[in-house]
Formats: structure tokens, C-alpha cells, sequence
């Protein structure tokens, strides 16, 4: 097979940029590979360490005011899709989506067009009936949840596949002892008082990651103290600061900034959250930390509890409700010596289920299922 790989977004990218690196890199000594991506972007930074893989200076403008930009975008794509002649080209969104739908017009043979579901929006109006009428094939969707909503959408007609999402076991693996920081991160409490739990997903709103610091303030105050977190991800604005300073917990909260390498943060950890209420599906950041053996808290919203195995290795609490995960962090304290234990299973899981291997190869076997009918 020939797949082509697209994604708009110019900057970090995300879930997505995860996504297409390891498929990429899956892929690559099986088929023809390339992945078009704006210049400057983590996905075109990452594509082209990858052995096998072609990468496409390939911008995705968007909008009304930068027609002249989509102009010259859209006839570089089509005149590279003709020189290629690919048979798959897997989209992610819906900027690269609709420049793809118009570049593969009147081309001699059109490739398949498949497109991966990565959020929980809705799939409603007539930008996606028109799409999913003309320029969709196949519809990925990352967990059972997103098909359910595929299958109440326009794109009902496609036909759909269920592949989770992966993630490098192997790289992301137990580690012991754990780095020096998780000392500095427990300080003033110091080595053993406290419980370091944290998160690798982010600090977006919608990471649910202020829920937990609010849940956290609702605790007694010697409960309080029984606990540090520590966030990776961009640092908050001043408002959200100012929020922490004023529950009196400041001291208990420690932000790394964005890493390059999450897994020494995560190492650290005797437990992770992802406390998603809105965007999320089923979060690499979930599995990194459960295949790194670390038991993790998420909420009821969407995906997300499709990757836990209540009280084995995590726990699932309503979205947004602080009193709940309140709840959960007391329980977390009240059984913290069955934490191990809960992160051995946690590895187990990811071992059995979450493994870049069954992706791929899920992945793979949907673009022959799909050729084949086409066919």
C-alpha cells in the first residue's frame, strides 16, 4: 500500500502528532509511507527522524481571509498526489480533510479517504454531510464511544472501525527507583509522608486538572497535606495562579512546563489522573502512565473509562465533581499500600491491550478491509 498521512496543525499537534509519528513509524517497512504536514510543525519535525518516511512541505490555510494561501496549498497537494498516486490518504481533521477532498478531484485514480475521529465533538451540519457523502471512505474511531457517536452521524454511511489508540510500551515502561525529583516534588512533607500524584496530559481547562486542586482544597487541611500534584504541560495563566494561592494550597502544587520527556515526571507518580470534560476521547496520556505502572484516576467523560478497570488499576469518578474525586483521593490515601499492586496491573493492561503493535496492525487491517471493497 501507498498512504499518505495528513494533519493541519502547525504548531505541537497534540494527540494527533502522537498518532501519526507512531502509525508512521509502524507502517513504514510494511508499505510506502509519507505524511504531509506544515512546515515547522512537531509533526514535521518528528516525520522526518523517521526512517522509510517521506515528508511534504504541505500547509493546510484555513479560513476565509487566507484563500490565496489554500489557493497555492491546494495545487501543490494535488500536483504531488498525481505524481504519487497513493491509495489511501488518511486524514485528521477538518482543514486537511476538505483541502484533500478538492486536491483529488479529476485525478486518474482517487485514493481512499479515511479519516480518524480523534475528539468528542459532534459530527453534525452540512459541512459533514457534505464530507462524509464525498470525500469519506472509512471513519476511524479510537474507542467504543466515538463509534457510537459515528454511528448516530453522517458518517454512518462510511464504513467504520474501532482501533484504540496505542502507545509505545516499550518506551514507556516502569522505571525504578524513581528519579531524584520526586523527592524535590514531595518536599517540605520529604520522602514517604505524602503521595505524589500527577498528570502527563496537559494543562488545557478541559484536562480537568483544576477539578482536582479544587477537590483537593475541599479536603481537612492535615488531608490536604497528605498529597502533592505535579503537572506537566504548559504553565497557567495568572488567573488560574491566583485561583491556587487563594485555596491555600500553592505549596502542594508543582508545574514542570512543557517536557520533551514526560516519562521521568511520570516515574515519579505513585498515581496519575486525566479528569477530561469535554474534547477528550481516550488519551495517550492515560495509557502512557498505566503501561509506566502507575494507577490512574479519570472521569466518566467519554473514552476514558474504557481504559480502566475500577479498583484493579485506576479508578473512574463523574466529571467535574469535585466532592467525588475528593472522595477518591481519600480512598487513594485509605489504600495507598495496594498502589503497587494496582500499577502492576496497570502495566499488565497496557502489556495486553495498549501496545503499538496491535494498532499498527489493527490500522493495517482496516486499509485492506477497506482496498478490498473498493475493489
Amino acid at each position: 500500500m501507498k498512504v499518505l498521512f495528513t494533519n493541519f496543525h502547525a504548531g505541537d499537534g497534540g494527540g494527533h502528532t502522537t498518532y501519526v509519528v507512531a502509525l508512521a513509524r509502524g507502517l513504514a517497512g510494511r508499505h510506502t509511507v509519507a505524511v504531509a504536514a506544515p512546515p515547522g510543525s512537531r509533526l514535521h519535525r518528528e516525520a522526518q527522524a523517521l526512517d522509510g518516511v517521506t515528508v511534504v512541505d504541505q500547509p493546510f490555510p484555513n479560513g476565509l481571509g487566507k484563500l490565496a494561501a489554500r489557493r497555492r496549498a491546494l495545487r501543490h497537494l494535488a500536483g504531488w498526489l498525481r505524481e504519487h498516486e497513493v491509495d489511501i490518504v488518511h486524514v485528521n481533521g477538518s482543514a486537511d480533510h476538505r483541502l484533500v477532498m478538492a486536491a483529488v478531484r479529476g485525478l486518474r485514480r482517487r485514493p481512499a479517504i479515511v479519516l480518524t475521529k480523534h475528539n468528542s465533538k459532534p459530527m453534525t451540519g452540512l459541512g459533514h454531510a457534505w464530507r462524509a457523502r464525498f470525500g469519506t471512505d472509512m471513519v476511524i474511531a479510537v474507542c467504543e464511544y466515538v463509534r457510537r457517536q459515528l454511528e448516530g452521524s453522517p458518517y454512518a454511511r462510511c464504513h467504520l472501525a474501532t482501533v484504540f489508540n496505542g502507545v509505545d510500551i516499550h518506551r514507556f515502561a516502569p522505571v525504578s527507583p524513581a528519579p531524584p525529583e520526586r523527592a524535590t516534588w514531595l518536599a517540605p512533607a520529604g520522602e514517604g509522608a505524602a503521595l505524589l500524584i500527577g498528570s502527563n496530559a496537559g494543562t488545557a481547562r478541559y484536562k480537568g486538572w483544576m477539578d482536582l486542586i479544587d477537590a483537593l482544597a475541599l479536603l481537612d487541611p492535615g488531608e490536604r497535606e497528605r498529597f502533592r500534584v505535579v503537572l506537566a504541560g504548559g504553565l497557567p495563566g495568572a488567573e488560574d495562579l491566583a485561583h491556587i494561592e487563594s485555596l491555600g494550597i500553592a505549596h502542594l502544587v508543582h508545574f514542570t512546563g512543557r517536557l520533551d520527556d514526560v516519562r521521568p515526571m511520570v516515574a515519579c507518580l505513585d498515581a496519575g489522573f486525566v479528569l477530561s470534560w469535554d474534547v477528550e476521547t481516550i488519551s495517550f496520556a492515560c495509557r502512557e502512565m498505566m503501561a509506566m505502572g502507575k494507577p490512574v484516576l479519570v472521569s466518566d467523560y467519554a473514552g476514558l473509562p474504557e481504559n480502566i478497570r475500577q479498583d484493579v488499576d485506576g479508578w473512574v469518578v463523574p466529571a467535574r465533581n469535585r466532592e467525588a474525586i475528593a472522595a477518591a483521593l481519600r480512598g487513594l490515601w485509605a489504600k495507598r499500600a495496594t498502589l503497587p499492586a494496582m500499577g502492576h496491573a496497570a502495566r499488565q493492561h497496557a502489556e495486553a491491550a495498549f501496545g503499538l503493535e496491535h494498532f499498527v496492525d489493527a490500522t493495517e487491517q482496516a486499509y485492506a478491509g477497506l482496498l478490498s471493497s473498493r475493489a
